[in-house]
């Protein structure tokens, strides 16, 4: 994995916890010498993960829209800022830059995103790892209901073990390596019936 595309939230009132796991993951990428690909702002988690990456010497290239492009929210400290003309542009412009998904804790923007990556793996539409950072046990509740899906019989359970989660950067990064992915339970998924 040469570049890895983290989703992160911009509030900045959230648990000083989640801002120092941003900013650590930031430094561990940048050690590994993965580039940081990320939503361009300067706020929260998003500016958390970027400084931690500058921080350690590493190469951070942010994909913004025109809205958020802003004095405000912006990095202006960035290797490169590419800006989109909307979501589904800056979304398609942060997959083709990445060799793999890491989602920070965050809201509605951040599932959003995640999401999307998760469900383009399931069709086959990328073969890239997909990892959630897993701060203060923020994701167990999405765990369980991923768990819950594949019991119900609405998931596949090569799906759900494809999607990574850890509760320390370096550990995350060391399974997503290890990624293979489940191309025969997307023919299963994709077959008609």
């Amino acid at each position: 994995m040469k570049s890895i595309c983290v989703f992160a939230d911009h509030q900045t009132s959230v648990h000083a916890d989640y801002k120092t796991a941003a900013f650590q993951l930031g430094i561990v990428l940048a050690k590994r010498r993965i580039r940081l690909i990320y939503g361009g702002g300067k706020t929260g988690l998003m500016g958390e993960v970027a400084n931690g990456a500058l921080s350690a010497g590493g190469e951070v290239i942010g994909i913004i829209i025109p809205s958020m492009n802003t004095p405000a929210l912006a990095h202006i400290g960035l290797t490169r800022m590419d800006v989109a003309p909307d979501m589904h542009g800056r979304k398609a412009r942060m997959h083709e830059l990445s060799d793999g998904y890491i989602a920070l804790p965050g809201g509605f923007g951040t599932w959003d995103e995640l999401f999307e990556t998760i469900t383009w793996a399931q069709t086959g539409a990328h073969e890239k790892p997909v990892g959630m950072l897993n701060v203060k046990n923020y994701y167990a509740p999405l765990l369980a209901a991923m768990d819950h899906a594949v019991n119900e019989g609405f998931v596949f359970e090569e799906h759900r073990k494809a999607v990574f989660c850890e509760m320390t950067s370096e550990k995350l990064l060391d399974e997503m390596s290890k990624y293979q992915h489940p191309r025969e339970a997307v023919k299963r998924w994709l077959k008609k019936d």
